[in-house]
């Protein structure tokens, strides 16, 4: 057993979703001695340097802040070492190598959004809604070789709903995932954490899923699937990266529309074609039944709802798609 106080945490992370669970540990006054999150980086026309989610909440709480460009470099190993971590918690950062992994007595663990051993990969959340799953989780794990493998500690589970999209996922996922970081350290502190292999979590007749990282030709929504696969897919992208198609107009020109919120609706015209009353609806048809569109990006502009949308864009219905 080992006391909050005593129990020294180097805290490892970069976006928004992970500063919940470093907030969490803030909160209920666990001692973080450092935080290693991603180099400041140059963006947008400006120029100007953005800074990680993680690192601003660092700063706000005076915690030390490691940002190697390089996981393997010598001074950032040494600066590592010398704020002599017990522990190591990993939340959305990046594969790391054995030498740092390795380096406390009491491991590293990661928080993954998955029920591991599903879902390996860097894209949990949106490969879950993708392939319509009713249900995800989140699940903290010792890290070893293979990334993604190590014993599990524990795990919480979270429905999905019929209309929820990534971000939706995301955000309940990002709250319960603190949660479950806060209850994994409580068990090592008590020294209570049993782990199980994830071979343990695996049964015969289910297949695993991956979740490999989402480029843009993942992105692009096929007509011809079934309806439900295709609503499925642009929730599962939606708000980010966002799920595209490409226009055709009649007269042969072509433009790129993203979309990222979408209701079924049954119709028996044919695969790709558009129908709209040039006011507030846009209904794209495809396998099986149509699309209603409710929120939409044209190439060049901003994300609109369709009675935006159509108020610059009224021809519409003279594009197909495919």
């Amino acid at each position: 057993m080992i006391s909050k106080e005593k129990l020294r945490i180097v805290f490892m992370g970069t976006p928004d979703f992970a500063v919940e669970s470093l907030k969490k540990l803030v909160e209920n006054k666990y001692n973080v001695v450092g935080v290693v999150t991603v180099a400041d980086k140059k963006a947008g026309r400006g120029q100007k340097i953005r800074t990680s989610p993680v690192k601003d909440f660092a700063v706000l709480n005076n915690i030390p802040v490691l940002q190697p460009e390089k996981l393997k470099d010598e001074t950032f190993l040494k600066e590592l070492k010398a704020l002599n971590a017990d522990l190591q918690i990993i939340v959305a950062f990046r594969m790391l190598p054995e030498v740092v992994w390795n380096m406390p007595k009491l491991g590293s663990f990661n928080l993954h959004g998955s029920l591991l051993p599903q879902y390996r990969g860097a894209a949990p959340i949106n490969w879950a809604v993708i392939n319509g799953d009713k249900e995800t989780g989140v699940t903290t794990f010792f890290l070893q070789h293979e990334i993604d493998t190590g014993n599990i500690i524990d795990q919480k589970t979270l429905p999905i709903s019929e209309n929820d999209n990534a971000g939706i996922v995301h955000d309940k996922m990002m709250v319960l995932g603190a949660d479950l970081v806060l209850e994994t350290v409580v068990k090592i502190c008590n020294g209570t954490a049993e782990t199980k292999p994830q071979s343990e979590y695996f049964k015969d007749d289910v297949t695993l899923n991956p979740a490999p990282k989402i480029f843009k030709d993942d992105c692009k929504i096929d007509w011809s699937e079934p309806i439900k696969n295709v609503y499925n897919k642009i929730r599962g992208l939606s708000p980010y990266p966002a799920a595209w198609t490409e226009l055709t107009h009649t007269d042969g020109t072509t433009t790129t529309l993203k979309i990222f919120d979408t209701e079924i609706i049954e119709s028996k015209n044919s695969i790709g074609e558009i129908t709209s009353d040039g006011k507030q609806s846009i209904i794209i048809n495809g396998n099986g039944g149509a699309l209603s569109i409710k929120s939409l990006q044209i190439s060049g502009k901003k994300r609109m709802n369709t009675k935006e949308f159509l108020n610059g864009f009224k021809t519409i219905q003279d594009y197909r798609v495919k």
